[in-house]
């Protein structure tokens, strides 16, 4: 039986349950929100209807950032996130994105350099976290 995979635009609230039980669960809710939740993009992968990766994209001019990248541990390792994020790829790309940037955990900077982005010199340290912001410079066409 192959695994049904959708992906579709989805709401913030719809992202919350995710995003919590992966990425702070030790954490209240309201940690895992933004501020600035109801003016991002969502999207969410399915595999058989169930939301199993989530990833939200905030564009500023010709610059945007994607946040609240999770996938349910469970099913880490299966290729869900990099679908998801190939997605996202596509979907900055039709909107005249010039730069695309994340902070991103240092223990998962090698993952995003697969997607051709680099690391900058900016680091900080969230919740007991190393971050490094990286970013992917689209081409000029």
């Amino acid at each position: 039986m192959r695994n049904e995979v959708k992906i579709d635009q989805i709401t913030a609230p719809q992202t919350l349950p995710l995003r919590h039980a992966v990425m702070w669960p030790d954490k209240p809710l309201d940690y895992i929100k933004l501020p600035n939740d109801h003016q991002g993009l969502h999207y969410g992968l399915f595999v058989k209807q169930q939301l199993v990766s989530v990833i939200s994209l905030f564009v500023n001019g010709h610059e945007a950032q994607f946040r609240k990248f999770a996938t349910l541990t469970a099913e880490q390792g299966k290729g869900y996130g990099t679908q998801l994020l190939s997605h996202l790829f596509e979907q900055v790309e039709t909107k005249g994105v010039q730069r695309l940037w994340c902070n991103a955990r240092i223990d998962k900077a090698a993952y995003y350099e697969r997607f051709a982005m680099k690391k900058t010199r900016q680091t900080f340290i969230k919740g007991g976290i190393d971050y490094v912001i990286m970013e992917y410079v689209f081409k000029s066409p």
